[in-house]
């Protein structure tokens, strides 16, 4: 069981967000506070996408708003991007946790449990069509580069793919799609990059 039987005929961020709340294709809708559906601009160059929601995002209904964000948000300022000019989301739409006394411990989620929920990201990316698509970490990379990937071997490396048509040295429509590098790599890539490629609202 996944994700597709609770796809909305016509397709838009409205909608699958709005189908995404009702989502019942894995376990883990039940402990969890809510869905955490992805956000930005509608035709963002740039999609961010994470492995899933943690406690802030949970409680919030928002993605990217716990320690995690913060850091984003800082890196994306420090290469002149606008958070509302990008689309960030997760692979996985629910949070995953083990409850230790009043906390709420992050879990890595399951193979099973990612493939669950493939169909959102899936209808996300046919939304958006970013021209670059920065994963950030492993169980991103894998969720849509494949098992065999590894994130040690590629961190910060422009990828070949069909999934955005970013090209890394002109802007050109050559497919790629970027890994997260470190933050420090990262930052100084997007500031030689930032002026050329930086996300401009749909008109």
């Amino acid at each position: 069981m996944d994700a597709t039987e609770f796809m909305p005929a016509r397709k838009s961020l409205k909608t699958l967000r709005e189908a995404a709340a009702g989502c019942r294709g894995c376990h883990l809708y039940a402990p969890a506070t809510q869905t955490v559906f992805g956000e930005g601009l509608k035709r963002a160059r740039l999609m961010m996408v994470g492995e899933m929601p943690g406690d802030r995002e949970d409680r919030a209904g928002k993605v990217f708003v716990g320690p995690a964000g913060r850091e984003l948000d800082k890196a994306l300022e420090r290469v002149g991007i606008a958070r509302a000019d990008v689309y960030i989301t997760n692979v996985v739409k629910h949070f995953k946790f083990e409850e230790r006394g009043k906390r709420r411990i992050h879990q890595k989620p399951k193979k099973g449990e990612v493939d669950a929920c493939m169909p959102w990201l899936r209808a996300e990316l046919d939304v958006v069509r970013p021209r670059a698509l920065v994963l950030l970490g492993a169980t991103a990379a894998q969720a849509l580069l494949g098992p065999g990937f590894r994130l040690t071997a590629s961190r910060g490396r422009p990828i070949e793919s069909e999934l955005a048509s970013f090209s890394p040295r002109t802007c050109e429509s050559r497919p790629s799609t970027s890994r997260a590098p470190r933050p420090s790599r990262w930052r100084a890539r997007c500031r030689r990059r930032a002026a050329a490629c930086a996300p401009r609202r749909a008109r």
